[in-house]
C-alpha cells in the first residue's frame, strides 16, 4: 500500500506490515516517520535492531547474510537498510525485492531512501514494497501550504500562534521544516502558556529560510514575482554561483516550453506530483514571449562570462519578473547589447 506521512500513525495503530519504505529529502518528516515505525516494531516485540548503511555494492552481501541469520536471542528484530542512492543497482534491487517478498514473520524491514524519481518508482523492489508492505513517499511542503503546515505542527506541540507570529515564522523558515520545528520548540519555552505573540516569535527566530535554486524556479513558474526576487536575493547573499542560479531559471524555461509543445497544448504533469507552478506558467503563457525570455537568459550568461557589460544578478532578476509576466523593463531585442 501507499501511505502519506499523515496517515502513518493511524495505520501503525492498527497493524504492522513486514516491510516499510520511506523515501524523500525532508529530514524532519523522514526521521519522524522512521521513528514511528521503529516504535511500533519495538511494541510488537522487535527487541533487536540492525542497521546497514549502503555505500558500495559489496554492502549487499552483508545485508543478505544478516537477513539469513537467526536472531541472536530468538526474538523478532528490525532490519534497517539506509540507501545512499535511489538506485541500489541490480544486486541491491534483487536483494531488496527478495527480502520484501519473503516477508519473514520474525523480521520487520525498514528501508530509508532518497527521493524516488519516476524510473525508480517503477523498479521491482519499490513495487514489491507497495504490494507486500507500505511505501511512504515524503514530498517537500509547497510554499502555499507551508503556513498551514506550521499551524498544524504548532498545535501538535500545544502552541497557538496568532496570525502575525505565524507569518513571521513562515517568512524566516521558508522551506526548512527542521528549522521551523526547532523554532517552534524555542517558542514553547519562551511562552509557557502556549500562546506566543509576534514579539516572542521575532525575539526567538533565526533567519533559517532555505533559499535554494529549485525554489527560485518554482516561484518564477508560479508567477510569484515578490517571492522569486526574495529567493534570488537570498541566493546572492549566500554566495551561490550565478551559473547555478541561471541554470535553474533556464530549466524553468525549458520545462515551460516542453509543456507547451505537448499534444493538446500542454497539460503540465510532474513526474512525481502535480506540478502546480508549471501549470500556472502554462495558463499565462499567452502573455509571455519565450524568445524574449531566452534572449534575457543568454544576456545573463554572457554577463557571467564577462562577454557583456552589466550585472548578471540584475539580469536574472529581470528574467524572473519577465517569467512571472510582471516585466520591470521592456524585453531585450538582442543578447549582444
Amino acid at each position: 500500500m501507499k501511505l502519506t506521512p499523515d496517515d502513518l500513525d493511524a495505520h501503525l495503530a492498527q497493524k504492522l506490515l513486514p516491510a516499510y519504505l520511506i523515501s524523500g529529502e525532508e529530514p524532519l518528516i523522514v526521521s519522524e516517520a522512521a521513528d514511528a515505525v521503529r516504535a511500533r516494531a519495538r511494541a510488537a516485540g522487535c527487541s533487536e535492531r540492525e542497521v546497514h548503511f549502503i555505500e558500495r555494492a559489496a554492502d549487499w552481501a552483508d545485508v543478505s547474510a544478516s537477513a539469513g541469520t537467526l536472531s541472536l536471542f530468538g526474538s523478532r528484530r528490525l532490519l534497517e537498510v539506509r540507501l545512499g542512492s535511489a538506485r541500489p543497482g541490480a544486486a541491491g534491487a534483487a536483494v531488496l525485492a527478495t527480502l520484501i517478498e519473503r516477508a519473514d514473520p520474525d523480521t520487520v524491514l525498514l528501508i530509508l531512501a532518497p527521493r524516488l524519481d519516476r524510473d525508480a518508482q517503477s523498479a521491482k523492489w519499490v513495487q514489491a514494497a507497495v504490494a507486500h508492505g507500505a511505501w511512504v513517499p515524503v514530498w517537500p511542503v509547497e510554499a502555499a501550504k507551508f503556513p498551514a503546515w506550521l499551524r498544524a505542527r504548532s498545535r501538535r506541540l500545544g502552541l497557538t500562534l496568532d496570525t502575525r507570529a505565524l507569518e513571521l515564522l513562515a517568512a524566516r523558515t521558508e522551506g526548512n521544516l527542521l528549522a521551523a520545528h526547532q523554532e517552534l520548540e524555542k517558542l514553547r519555552l519562551l511562552a509557557p502558556d502556549g500562546r506566543p505573540d509576534a514579539g516572542a516569535a521575532l525575539a526567538g527566530l533565526a533567519d533559517s529560510a532555505r533559499f535554494d535554486v529549485f525554489r527560485l524556479s518554482e516561484a518564477a513558474l508560479a508567477g510569484d514575482a515578490g517571492r522569486a526576487l526574495r529567493v534570488l536575493a537570498g541566493l546572492r547573499a549566500e554566495g551561490i554561483e550565478p551559473t547555478l542560479v541561471l541554470w535553474a531559471l533556464i530549466k524553468a524555461l525549458r520545462d515551460l516550453s516542453g509543456a507547451l509543445l505537448r499534444p493538446g497544448g500542454g497539460g503540465a504533469r510532474g513526474w512525481q506530483r502535480p506540478n502546480v507552478a508549471l501549470e500556472a506558467a502554462v495558463r499565462r503563457a499567452r502573455r509571455l514571449s519565450l524568445r524574449s525570455l531566452m534572449v534575457r537568459a543568454a544576456r545573463a550568461d554572457r554577463m557571467i562570462k564577462g562577454r557583456l557589460g552589466g550585472d548578471p544578478w540584475d539580469e536574472m532578476a529581470l528574467l524572473a519578473t519577465d517569467l512571472c509576466a510582471r516585466p520591470a523593463l521592456s524585453a531585450p531585442k538582442s543578447m549582444f547589447k
